[in-house]
């Protein structure tokens, strides 16, 4: 010790100190490093990143050069500590016990907590540069690293745990995704949060929650009188029509309807020529998932199709605007008494709504929260919440708001009044 000056001494242990430190905050902020930011700054050429993505490509490797050389400094740290000690003030208990007490301190202080948290604070600014010397330290550290990693791997496999590669481990679900982007309002305009919601949600969904039941479609049937169809032609608000003959189980096609304009003021139209323009229906398969038959309404070229039972029954009508609508949002002008442009709260709390009309729009557009795993419609989960069709006005209370029922026929609720649950439902039968 004698040949080292004091200044010197105290020198080359703040010099261990900071090589632990920096070794304690290089294994951070590199475990800390967004992979996803990553790949996105070696798409951008950033040289730094590239050697950042090689590293953690290998993270065995990488923690096996940090913990290498981490170790290896505390070691010579610690032994440095205590020839001081012994020099300066005796071989002693209570100096060996001061010295690794604070030893131990200053280790947590500098070269362990403060560094780990730096690092997890500023992960891109450390982990980049940092690269560059933890590259060059593998190169030269790689015997000892690949020998350390053979007992590391033997080890791992009496255990039965499987190596992860990084790319599987940065690979995300639809939910993680989801959470992403509900986690980056600050940074996503709201209309596009919406839409990329939409889309995860396209996944869940099938033709069956979006399709136009059987009997709100509005289709010609060919067996009429010439002038009754001359007439629905005329004032049909729909520019594709289903055609059928006398029964819509007796489907012919989907006729467009510009084909004909030029033919009605000139005569009565007959069923031959309606037969002529009538292309081949479009058949979809009830359950068929939204985002596939989206898939198949481009490869077919097709924008509109019938949905149809396992017994080839119709069950209702999909459009191309209908799946583009659960993405985008509404767009298009809906026919009289079939839009959603009345869906919406009146001053008084109450909105009156077709039994027909699906949970899922009433959801969106009221902000309510109809239970959508069941049945698709009003009518649907008023009938499974009373097991039978009223024969007269009744309420059914759900969470957040009551349902009053207004207009029932012998087959289903036509339709009903909503109250929301913080308005005055006073004087209403409710039946749960």
């Amino acid at each position: 010790m004698d040949s080292f000056p004091f200044w010197a001494q105290i020198l080359a242990l703040i010099i261990l100190l900071l090589f632990s430190a920096f070794f304690s905050i290089a294994e951070t902020a590199m475990m800390a490093l967004s992979r996803l930011r990553l790949r996105h700054l070696v798409r951008e050429g950033s040289r730094a990143a590239r050697l950042a993505e090689a590293l953690l490509g290998r993270t065995d490797r990488l923690l096996g050069v940090i913990l290498l050389g981490n170790n290896l400094v505390n070691n010579v740290l610690a032994t440095l500590v205590t020839a001081l000690a012994i020099y300066y003030f005796g071989q002693s208990e209570w100096v060996l016990a001061v010295a690794a007490g604070s030893l131990t301190f200053a280790i947590l202080v500098f070269a362990e907590i403060t560094p780990k948290v730096i690092g997890a604070t500023y992960p891109e600014r450390i982990a980049l540069p940092a690269s560059f010397v933890l590259a060059a330290l593998l190169k030269l550290a790689t015997p000892f690293v690949w020998f350390v990693n053979l007992f590391v791997s033997a080890v791992l496999w009496a255990l039965r745990i499987p190596r992860r590669d990084s790319a599987d481990a940065t690979q995300l679900t639809p939910q993680e995704l989801r959470t992403i982007v509900l986690e980056g309002g600050n940074f996503i305009p709201s209309k596009h949060r919406s839409i990329l919601l939409n889309l995860f949600d396209l996944e869940q969904l099938t033709v069956d929650d979006v399709m136009t039941p059987r009997a709100r479609v509005e289709a010609l049937d060919i067996s009429q009188p010439p002038e009754a169809i001359g007439r629905q032609l005329m004032t049909c608000y729909h520019n594709k029509l289903p055609v059928f003959d006398g029964d819509i189980a007796r489907m012919l096609g989907v006729l467009h309807v510009r084909k004909l304009l030029p033919l009605l003021g000139q005569q009565a139209l007959t069923s031959e020529q309606v037969r002529e323009r009538v292309v081949p229906p479009y058949y979809i398969p009830t359950g068929t998932p939204l985002l596939q038959q989206l898939q198949m309404f481009q490869d077919n070229r097709q924008r509109v199709g019938m949905v149809v039972d396992e017994y080839g029954d119709v069950r209702g009508l999909v459009t191309l605007e209908d799946i583009i609508e659960e993405i985008v949002g509404e767009f298009t002008t809906q026919a009289p008494g079939l839009g959603t442009a009345a869906l919406q709260w009146a001053e008084d709390g109450q909105v009156v709504v077709d039994g027909s009309v699906s949970l899922r729009k009433l959801n969106r557009r009221l902000r309510v929260a109809f239970p959508s795993h069941g049945p698709r419609t009003l009518n649907g989960l008023l009938l499974e919440r009373l097991q039978e069709i009223p024969e007269g006005a009744c309420c059914v209370r759900f969470d957040d708001c009551v349902v009053e029922i207004m207009q029932t026929d012998e087959q289903a609720v036509r339709s009903a009044r909503l109250i929301r649950a913080n308005s005055d439902a006073d004087g209403l039968r409710g039946k749960d």
